[in-house]
């Protein structure tokens, strides 16, 4: 599976962060290595994730039970 360019971030629980815009997807790798990929999420809210204060926090309040989501690694 091909998955977009990621890159680090600075985070207490994230390590990078990838996004597709043709699919409007994001992926999140945590420090424990473990990568979800968020769907149908737009590049206004990735970029707003991206430069968050905390990563985690944003990640929380404004994706989890908002953005379909799976686990892929």
């Amino acid at each position: 599976m091909e998955y977009p360019e990621m890159h680090p971030v600075s985070s207490s629980n994230v390590a990078e962060l990838g996004y597709d815009e043709n699919n409007q997807m994001v992926y999140v790798r945590f420090l424990n290595n473990t990568l979800y990929r968020y769907s149908n999420v737009p590049i206004y809210e990735y970029e707003a994730l991206d430069n968050a204060p905390s990563i985690g926090s944003y990640l929380n309040r404004n994706y989890k039970n908002v953005y379909p989501y799976e686990r892929l690694e």
